[in-house]
């Protein structure tokens, strides 16, 4: 049997071959997930709701599942943490807000659904920023409980990155899962826009949000997203489409060398020096699979773009919020439904229609010559206090474009923090991303 002390540092992907084996009981695993929450979360907090019996009762009913011979799932018995901005039918759902205390929803949102589905056990929700805006929750970095865990996913980063659960959901619309998972050290993967369902999860723009993942290795982000995407009635910007093979297709050699492109966008000034010089190394490690890239001029504006849809937007879906419960909100939050309310129609309008534009240049940048786009996840490692939850420009253009993204744990700060690296990838792609991904780790653990 597998060494219960060491059952919480193992990946999703081992953990599931394990169990399936008969090697590791999903309550053994829980159990000892639910141990190192005892011992972490005190300093971490990253869970808003936690109820250890019913993580439990799911692990047994997986284990009692696999041994009665039926068809078990590909996350059978494996424990998910959820981002509390996403419904579960047997948990309060409370979005980060005092409006929406002891909100628990009759039904499960479509991903998790589609985990419990996959035979996952869902452990409990994690703790996001205040409607999933810039608000901190309580949730610290478990590298230095003084510095940010970054947000709005604050909750799930730091979870997986401090080993109380192997898996974790979140959801980005501007930098929500990139930039928490390069402070935090996690594996974050911000899908394509469309390709995982977002009904039951709380509405802030359907033009930008995404659901995304947090994990241990880039094997993990294949199997959850295995069971993660697809169509789903709730959910307009979603489409049938046939099973993608992630966890063949990111195991895969590339055919051939991959080719990179280096953007370091307008904002590359606001990138810390060690975060320069450490890019600058990264560059250098790959040699000639890096080329720079200047972005094309028509994306200059997009920042400016994003944050007309975003706010207004934000402010047609969190209306009732406002109109009742104003006086209970942030000042930053309010302040934005605020801003939201005076977008005139025509600069909504356009911003939407710049959209397509980008998306086609990007198109034509990959098709031409890139497998994938290089660029900083964050400006720099984590930032300490914990009044903010950091700066998301880094990941405004490629939310915008509905582009996949993923940020992968290669680099640290010299205060020993992580240092996230952005990797960007054609849209609709997102299988061959993690392809390219996991071979640009291979080449750098190389080195």
């Amino acid at each position: 049997m597998a060494n219960e002390r060491q059952a919480p540092d193992l990946s999703a992907a081992a953990a599931a071959r394990l169990i399936r084996e008969g090697a590791l009981t999903s309550e053994e695993l829980v159990r000892a997930c639910l141990d190192r929450c005892r011992e972490i979360e005190p300093k971490v907090q990253a869970w808003t709701f936690l109820d250890e019996e019913h993580a439990l009762a799911q692990a047994r009913a997986a284990d009692e599942l696999r041994r009665s011979g039926q068809a078990a799932g590909p996350l059978c018995g494996v424990p998910v943490g959820i981002k509390d901005i996403i419904d579960t039918g047997d948990m309060p759902t409370e979005n980060g807000t005092v409006l929406h205390a002891g909100r628990t929803p009759r039904d499960d949102a479509a991903v998790v659904a589609k985990l419990r589905a996959a035979g996952a056990v869902i452990l409990g929700k994690t703790v996001t920023t205040e409607c999933a805006y810039f608000h901190p929750g309580k949730t610290r970095n478990p590298h230095n409980p003084e510095h940010t865990p970054g947000g709005s996913s604050s909750g799930s980063a730091a979870a997986v990155a401090a080993g109380m659960v192997p898996l974790a959901l979140g959801s980005q619309t501007n930098g929500s899962v990139i930039r928490p998972a390069a402070f935090c050290g996690a594996y974050g993967f911000k899908p394509s826009h469309g390709l995982v369902p977002r009904t039951g999860i709380l509405k802030l723009s359907r033009t930008l949000d995404h659901a995304g993942v947090f994990a241990r290795s880039i094997e993990d982000l294949a199997l959850a997203m295995e069971s993660l995407t697809g169509w789903d009635a709730g959910d307009p910007d979603t489409r049938p489409v046939a099973r993608i093979p992630f966890g063949a297709i990111a195991a895969e050699e590339p055919p051939i060398p991959p080719v990179i492109g280096f953007i370091k966008t307008p904002h590359w000034d606001r990138v810390d020096a060690e975060a320069k010089e450490a890019f600058g190394e990264l560059v250098d490690a790959l040699g000639g699979a890096v080329e720079e890239v200047e972005l094309f001029p028509s994306a200059a504006e997009a920042w400016e773009w994003h944050k007309t849809i975003m706010e207004a937007e934000m402010a047609a879906n969190l209306e009732r919020e406002w109109r009742d419960g104003r006086d209970k909100l942030s000042d930053k939050l309010r302040a934005l439904i605020e801003r939201g309310r005076e977008v005139r129609a025509v600069d909504y309008q356009r911003a939407l229609s710049l959209i397509a534009p980008i998306q086609e240049n990007f198109e034509e940048l990959f098709t031409q010559r890139y497998d994938a786009i290089l660029t900083p996840a964050a400006a720099g490692t984590a930032p300490k206090g914990l009044d903010s939850t950091g700066d998301p420009a880094f990941c405004t253009l490629w939310t915008l474009a509905g582009l996949p993204a993923l940020s992968l744990p290669l680099l640290r700060g010299s205060n020993g923090m992580p240092l996230g690296v952005q990797l960007v990838g054609r849209r609709h792609f997102d299988a061959r991303l993690l392809r390219t991904a996991r071979w640009l780790v291979g080449k750098i653990s190389a080195e």
